[in-house]
């Protein structure tokens, strides 16, 4: 079973905890897979995602904005010392690539921040055009409707759904550590501990490989609905 809209559930965790005991793993070739693996499903019990409550109910300046998005995401950066969550440029060029409406009067609603989220996560894995293709339909939709279901409820059934998912996400890495661990058996034995981890790898890799381009199909057939549409109108 294919975890629904899996691409955007990278959620937060205190990485540099955890990238201090990986490296010690797998200093010096010498590996402990067991330990490995431990880490890791700490690291799933330690997932969480941006709640709407957590989210300011009033509207906020660009200042604002980073600060919140560096505050709420920057532990689930790959380098959470270095890396740029999210900048005044970036958010600018979302707004002009029509991947975010534009502001009112300067200030970010709480819908621009539900937005951004989604963005935030998306642009690890899709183009530009990608997520203009998929958030343009929402936004155009719910964003700033007066119903009942609005851009909040769909965020909050998105990302609640893709919580709910973690323990069977935990079983299906566990099933593949196991088929790793159980490769290389006969190669060198200085080499084999390196192996197995490059293995585990592969397969978690292939994974996403497949996974995104499900994922790249799905857009294309938006993108395409989308097009006969226009057509539609122009042939009106």
């Amino acid at each position: 079973m294919i975890p629904k809209y899996g691409a955007i559930r990278r959620y937060h965790y205190d990485i540099e905890d955890d990238m201090k005991d990986m490296k010690g793993m797998v200093g010096h070739m010498q590996i402990d897979t067991k330990e490995l693996l431990n880490s890791i499903m700490e690291r799933f019990d330690r997932i969480h995602y941006v709640k709407l409550e957590d989210i300011p109910n009033i509207d906020l300046y660009m200042d604002q904005v980073t600060t919140f998005m560096d505050k709420n995401l920057r532990r689930s950066s790959r380098h959470p010392g270095e890396d740029k969550v999210m900048t005044k440029t970036m958010i600018n060029n979302y707004a002009k690539n029509d991947l975010l409406p534009p502001p009112v009067k300067k200030k970010y609603t709480k819908e621009h921040m539900l937005v951004l989220i989604f963005i935030y996560y998306y642009k690890e894995i899709l183009s530009i055009s990608d997520i203009q293709a998929l958030l343009g339909p929402v936004t155009e939709k719910f964003f700033h409707t007066e119903d009942d279901f609005n851009i909040q409820s769909i965020y909050e059934e998105v990302f609640s759904v893709g919580y709910d998912q973690i323990d069977a996400l935990k079983q299906h890495v566990k099933e593949e550590y196991e088929q790793a661990m159980g490769t290389f058996e006969d190669a060198p034995e200085e080499n084999k501990d390196f192996l197995k981890l490059f293995s585990f790898i592969c397969f978690l890799s292939f994974d996403v490989y497949m996974k995104k381009m499900m994922i790249q199909k799905l857009i294309d057939e938006i993108k395409t609905g989308e097009s006969q549409k226009e057509e539609t109108k122009d042939t009106k």
